[in-house]
């Protein structure tokens, strides 16, 4: 690779001859060391060492904090072959003494100076070891909940990122920081309650960029400004599970990173890569517990008093690869490489000062100077817990370089940090775990109340049953006795007639006797005098008796088992009471979320209306100076302010037929060229409050009204009147032929470059309502989105404000409505421009957005990029699919609702692949 040209890393290690010995040092880094008079550094992490005054970010410390020094360790390299050759008759520019932690900085033979650092590691120090000496009580820290950056300070050259981003795929004792860290980190979470996400960035050329999103290359970064937490939220977010996808993802961040050849380096880096590791830790306590479940006795039992929300830690682990320092006629750079060393020299140069402050305890830290100071807020003077490990050559050419990197590590030794812990409530957590206990009492109730139901059924049968056998057994002994007396009657009237047979034939034919009925009644009376008869009645009379106690006890039996269902019904009656409490009490908590997030957000409001109204009195108490008088202007003003005041008072707006007669359309455009600010903005302010009546707005344009609010666009830097002159062009531009206008004088340009540069929530909302209201003209399409028009309406979705992403939701579903209308025409078209500008994430993201403004408009254009079928594979890929199944069933507006449902309906691919998921729609 020819010398200033510039490549793509591919991942592969870095040329210097890096070495690593093989029995490893001892790995536990000490708490002391012996300070120099002059730095007079406190070793350990803890240390009650006075802090500096202010952070990278100025912002306050907590109370709660615990003081912490940076730590620094020097890393030697040796010598590569180049080195070996042309410093052959040369001695080394340093001496270490690991030992005593000491480092001697040669000047000539005989002179020398020493410095001290909290770890020296000479050129046989293996990647272990200066992981477990730098790195690892970072990581340990991180780990407990602070946050904690690890930085690569030195020459370019000097194993950097050999130190922080090596792989070790061919060789794994070569591993470097980043990748021992993530092991530590996985090895020590919970994957069902902990979770680790990871961002990776380059600082390239003062931007911002996304190694692992290479189209994201101008990411925004934001300030809390209560917190003073910095953040990149337009940063791709990747959740980790194992080591072997982290290292994966490391590979595709070093493929995007830049990096050139030079004289110094054959793989020189040309960005600084900042690698972010966010961890979330969920701490068990004694509010973790289960809610207790009624027991078997159905008293149901008392529920946790308390339902405080369990503790969440995070944390953040940054490691930073700084690019190399480096000197213009030493790395040979000419061209493009050149002007990258400029810009990498200039933000280490930013760094230095604000480390220089801090070490000298500064009452101002330069910390804006910066992207990379801004970033780094945090870990020099903030919160976190900072390593730092500079990197030297042992060359002589180079002492000059190297005595520099010393004296940065001795100056950030100075800094103190104050670390402290990130707590918060999980009140989405507790709401899950409330949800989970009140599915489970209902479905314990309902198993309960099943479990009695078959118990009473069952009880029921029984008693039937015994009372039919009890039944069926009485009528057979009825009926066997019944059996039994006839036939003993039977035999007896046999045996009598038979007797007076016999007695007839004894006495002879002479003899008289009685009649055979009287023969017959007196054996009977006879026999039923018997005892046996009596006895056998008496037993029946037994039998039926003992039924009609066991009738009897049955029917007790019944009269219980009502009594028990009495009793299961009121132990539902007071479950289901008790269910009605837990769901009243889940109520009462979402009701309180809410009113806390109305209050928030009212807050914040209040706050951007009292930071408007300071800055509106800042800018008029500077703007009139001492002196200032205006002849034909300032009476012209005068009246102006007059017909305003006039207005205000009569609560109207002033007619156009009264600002023509008193003023005049012209005279209040040549205002705008004012050179006093104060007089420009309320002359625009009067053009604005024109422009919102349609009438008035042809008039405008023809007096060239167009052409000066776009001049103010472009060459004003007072907010005020950018905000104001963006309304007054979004006003303009709701009519047709004044959208042509602003897109030939290069309106939509202006607006973007204003929405890049813009940070008020008010003036983005305005600049994104004007590129909406451009965004509905079929025949602009493709000039808009040339120009920047979408790039810029997803930038500004940075701001986070409702109104401002009302205003991008709506541009987007009117830039997907003309595409829609464009394809039904027959108009042969490719993918939809939003999705290759990348505007689908965001829209998928946002299809179920709490604001209905913005929802509402985010299903629009859901529905009109559907019924194009070359954009349905980027939506099923994207995830729309199911946004869109969600619109068909669950839409509040019933033609949105309809829209949908016949786009999917229509669409074989859409149809194929809810075949394929077993969706029905």
């Amino acid at each position: 690779m020819a010398s200033g040209g510039v490549s793509y890393r591919n991942g592969s290690a870095l040329k210097s001859s890096m070495k690593s010995s093989s029995p490893s040092l001892n790995s536990t880094p000490k708490t002391s060391l012996k300070s120099r008079a002059s730095a007079a550094p406190n070793p350990s992490y803890g240390g009650l060492r006075r802090s500096s005054s202010g952070s990278l970010g100025g912002g306050g410390r907590d109370d709660t904090g615990v003081p912490g020094r940076v730590r620094v360790a020097v890393r030697l390299r040796p010598r590569n072959a180049e080195e070996s050759v042309a410093d052959a008759d040369f001695a080394d520019c340093v001496e270490l003494q690991p030992e005593l932690k000491r480092l001697k900085l040669r000047r000539n033979n005989w002179d020398s100076e020493t410095y001290e650092f909290d770890e020296v590691l000479t050129e046989f120090a293996s990647q272990k070891r200066v992981y477990e000496v730098v790195a690892k009580p970072v990581v340990e820290s991180v780990l407990e909940g602070y946050n904690g950056t690890v930085m690569a300070y030195g020459q370019t050259g000097t194993g950097k990122t050999f130190t922080l981003g090596r792989l070790g795929e061919e060789d794994t004792a070569a591993r470097g920081i980043m990748v021992r860290s993530m092991e530590d980190i996985l090895a020590d979470i919970s994957p069902e309650t902990d979770s680790v996400s990871v961002s990776y960035l380059q600082l390239y050329m003062e931007t911002v960029q996304d190694l692992l999103a290479p189209e994201n290359d101008n990411i925004s970064i934001l300030e809390d400004p209560k917190t003073g937490d910095v953040s990149v939220p337009g940063a791709t977010l990747v959740d980790i599970r194992d080591q072997q996808s982290f290292v994966e993802l490391l590979r595709v961040g070093e493929a995007h990173r830049f990096a050139a050849n030079t004289k110094l380096n054959t793989e020189s880096s040309r960005s600084h890569a900042i690698l972010m590791v966010h961890v979330k830790r969920s701490i068990k306590g004694k509010h973790d517990r289960e809610l207790p479940l009624p027991n078997e006795n159905g008293n149901a039992s008392l529920l946790v008093k308390s339902f405080k929300p369990p503790i969440v830690r995070k944390s953040k682990l940054v490691v930073v690869d700084l690019a190399g320092s480096e000197r213009i006629d030493k790395s040979g750079s000419e061209g493009h490489t050149l002007e990258e060393a400029k810009s990498i020299n200039l933000s280490l140069s930013a760094l230095g000062k604000c480390i220089n402050a801090l070490a000298e305890n500064s009452a101002h830290v330069p910390v804006r100077d910066s992207k990379l100071t801004r970033l780094l807020r945090d870990s020099f003077g903030g919160t976190a817990r900072t390593s730092l490990v500079i990197t030297i050559g042992p060359s002589p050419r180079h002492r000059g370089e190297t005595a520099s990197t010393i004296m940065f590590g001795q100056r950030a030794m100075k800094v103190e940090n104050m670390v402290k812990i990130k707590e918060e409530f999980d009140y989405k957590s507790l709401c899950r775990r409330l949800d989970i206990q009140l599915d489970k009492l209902i479905a314990e109730n309902e198993r309960q109340q099943k479990s009695f139901d078959d118990e009473v059924e069952r009880l029921r049968a029984d008693a039937e049953i015994r009372i039919a056998e009890a039944e069926s057994n009485y009528a057979k002994a009825l009926e066997n006795e019944r059996l039994k007396y006839q036939k003993d009657y039977t035999e007896s009237i046999k045996k009598l007639e038979e007797q007076w047979l016999m007695n007839q034939q004894v006495r002879g034919g002479d003899k008289k006797v009685g009649t055979r009925d009287e023969f017959l009644d007196k054996p009977c009376s006879q026999e039923g005098s018997k005892p046996s008869s009596s006895e056998e009645i008496a037993e029946v009379k037994q039998l039926l008796q003992n039924e009609i106690d066991l009738r009897q006890s049955a029917e007790e039996e019944v009269v219980n088992l009502k009594s028990q269902v009495v009793q299961w019904k009121k132990l539902e009656a007071a479950g289901n009471a008790e269910i009605f409490n837990l769901r009243k009490l889940l109520e009462d908590e979402a009701g309180q979320k809410v009113k806390l997030e109305e209050e928030i957000s009212i807050l914040r409001s209040q706050l951007l209306q009292l930071s408007f109204e300071a800055d509106e009195t800042r800018r008029g108490l500077d703007g009139v100076g001492p002196g200032k008088a205006f002849t034909g202007l300032d009476s012209l003003m005068s009246q102006v302010r007059h017909l305003q005041l006039k207005d205000s008072e009569n609560g109207q707006k002033a007619s156009v037929a009264k600002l023509f007669e008193q003023v005049g359309l012209h005279k209040i455009l040549s205002l705008l060229e004012s050179e006093d600010a104060d007089v420009r903005i309320h002359a625009v302010k009067v053009v604005a409050n024109l422009a919102a009546e349609e009438a008035n707005q042809e008039k405008i344009v023809e007096a060239g009204g167009l052409s000066s609010l776009l001049m103010l666009l472009r060459s004003s830097e007072d907010e005020t009147i950018r905000r104001v002159a963006a309304g007054a062009i979004a006003n303009l531009a709701m009519n047709e032929s004044n959208q042509e206008l602003i897109m030939a004088q290069g309106g939509i340009s202006l607006l973007s470059i204003t929405a890049a540069d813009a940070e008020d929530p008010q003036t983005l909302r305005m600049v994104a309502g004007a590129i909406a209201n451009l965004c509905g003209n079929d025949k602009l399409q493709a000039k808009l989105r040339g120009e920047g028009g979408i790039k810029a309406l997803l930038g500004m979705v940075r701001s986070g404000h409702p109104d401002v992403l009302a205003q991008v939701a709506r541009g987007i579903a009117n830039f997907a409505k003309c595409e829609s209308r464009a394809s039904s025409q027959g108009t042969k078209m490719g993918r939809s421009f939003l999705i290759e500008d990348g505007a689908l994430p965001w829209i998928v993201q946002n299809a179920n957005n709490e604001a209905s403004p913005i929802r509402r408009h985010i299903e629009l254009a859901l529905c009109h990029l559907a019924q194009h079928e070359v954009n349905a594979k980027d939506m099923i890929c994207g995830g729309a699919l199911w946004e869109l199944v969600r619109i068909s069933r669950d839409c509040s507006r019933e033609d949105i609702r309809t829209l949908a449902q016949r786009t999917l309906t229509s669409s074989p691919t859409f149809q194929s692949e809810m075949r394929r998921l077993r969706i029905e729609c």
